[in-house]
């Protein structure tokens, strides 16, 4: 009896004191609340006020797994993330009773299907496309789906490690971002586009500018395939790229080139491109440095300036021609970005991919320039719909993000990403296991190209690069669809 009598003062005792505590720690917060000038709700409603804050995080994912329906979700809707997760996994990709995609929306893509589709045993498999066949090293590149530009700082080393062994074991290369070469990025042996930012973080000197021998020492790593020169990204046109200086480790500090803990902002634009003369002097340095094939990567909202470009090609001579385009949608991804940028600036790709296809044919280029789409192509659908318009290439950073198993938490811009992804928190990280989401980077990457060969084989061509713009419509304002041929005609080279 005594030892029950004992317990119950104990409990009753650390009930008082946890009741009293809780009631000084309101007490606190009132005082505070309704002293303080800067939050409105929290002065006249104080310490309730607080739980405003709590409800508007904890929103976002209530709307995500509660109350949003499969397709009504931004920037990608529950569906689309479902078919990638299950695509990556290798689980079974189809679906029953019928599809939930509204096709009345404008802009929705509609595949028209051939009456007499490509049997299996007539399908063909997606032959390497040459790429920059006047360096002194062109790359024949394997795989139509790609790793688009993420850097090492934006993604923690799990995640690199995991897209550079995937992409290895499917056979796509694997683009840096702009944020320098990395040994994780090699660790897996797959092919790599070297990207060249606009602060140059990885091939400059100490004043911030090109050196010619790190750019040497980047062109004799056997595995570093091509050179794009960063322009612009969808995600933030007009704007360098953003690393938050609490990401900004000391080995990221190390590869980039900067102060560690200090904030990574690049410039708008490279100083020393004001033309497309500089454009094409730029190009033409960085292969003959390097040897590699050299294109640039750009979202399209002016246009004027590309028929200058390839003007100025076709005076100086095919050689000296950009080697790709990688064209990145208006409603590109980024990992921080100001939202008048992300929202607002830039073409969409169903817009600026056809555009540029066009300028090429305009100018003879077609076929010396390769052409790579890049935007919101995490799906099968969006990428055919790409190659309709003329890419010759896919390339998404989001969709590799998802079958690393991103939850779209919408925390890139923090470090505190929950799945691993986009934080250098090692608690966070340890859930990440890169020998696991290698195998999905493949499956995902396989499946891609294997599903979007489905919808070639469905209009009657033998692999996905037969797909042309009558292949795909697009629904208009009224819901009625037309051809993607009759809203973009192929324009054919002046003489």
């Amino acid at each position: 009896m005594d030892n029950a009598f004992n317990w119950v003062q104990t409990l009753s005792s650390i009930f008082v004191f946890v009741v009293g505590a809780g009631l000084l720690l309101v007490a606190v917060l009132f005082v505070i609340d309704v002293t303080q000038t800067k939050h409105t709700v929290r002065r006249n409603f104080p310490v309730i006020g607080r739980f405003r804050y709590v409800f508007e995080h904890m929103g976002e994912f209530f709307r995500q797994y509660f109350f949003a329906q499969d397709r009504e979700e931004m920037p990608f809707n529950r569906a689309q993330r479902s078919w990638v997760y299950r695509a990556a996994k290798g689980v079974d990709s189809t679906v029953a009773f019928g599809s939930t995609l509204n096709l009345a929306p404008a802009g929705t893509p509609i595949f028209v299907n051939c009456p007499y589709p490509t049997l299996e045993s007539d399908t063909a498999p997606t032959k390497p496309l040459l790429i920059g066949p006047y360096a002194k090293k062109p790359y024949e590149a394997k795989s139509i789906v790609n790793v688009s530009a993420m850097s090492y700082g934006a993604l923690s080393k799990p995640a690199v490690l995991a897209l550079s062994h995937g992409s290895r074991m499917a056979g796509n290369w694997l683009n840096t971002g702009e944020g320098g070469l990395s040994p994780w990025h090699l660790e897996g042996g797959c092919d790599v586009v070297f990207q060249v930012g606009t602060a140059k973080y990885g091939v400059r000197n100490a004043d911030g500018n090109l050196s010619d021998d790190k750019l040497r020492e980047i062109g004799d790593i056997e595995q570093v395939r091509m050179i794009e020169l960063k322009l612009s990204q969808g995600a933030k046109p007009g704007k360098g790229g953003i690393l938050p200086g609490e990401k900004v480790t000391k080995e990221i500090a190390d590869i980039r080139g900067i102060p560690v803990g200090e904030a990574s902002i690049s410039p708008n634009r490279h100083p020393d491109i004001n033309s497309g003369s500089d454009l094409l002097d730029t190009i033409g340095h960085l292969r003959d440095v390097t040897g590699k094939p050299v294109g640039f990567k750009a979202v399209i909202g002016a246009y004027g300036w590309l028929d200058e470009l390839f003007a100025e090609v076709n005076r100086r001579g095919i050689e000296s021609a950009p080697d790709f385009i990688t064209v990145d949608s208006g409603d590109g991804g980024t990992g921080a970005a100001p939202m008048s940028l992300i929202d607002n600036v830039g073409l969409p790709i169903k817009e600026s991919l056809p555009l540029v296809v066009d300028m090429l044919c305009k100018h003879g280029l077609r076929d010396r320039v390769r052409v790579i789409a890049s935007g919101k192509l995490i799906n099968p659908s969006e990428a055919a719909a790409a190659l309709c318009m003329g890419a010759d290439f896919i390339n998404t950073a989001r969709g590799f993000m998802f079958a690393l198993g991103c939850i779209q938490a919408l925390q890139c811009n923090k470090n505190t990403c929950p799945t691993g992804i986009t934080t250098h928190n090692k608690r966070l990280q340890r859930g990440l296991v890169p020998e696991n989401k290698a195998k999905r980077v493949q499956r995902y990457s396989e499946t891609m190209r294997k599903e979007i060969g489905t919808i070639a084989h469905s209009c009657g061509v033998a692999e996905p690069r037969g797909l042309k713009r009558f292949h795909c419509r697009l629904v208009q304002d009224d819901g009625r669809s037309v051809p993607l041929d009759e809203l973009y005609p192929q324009i054919k080279a002046t003489a």
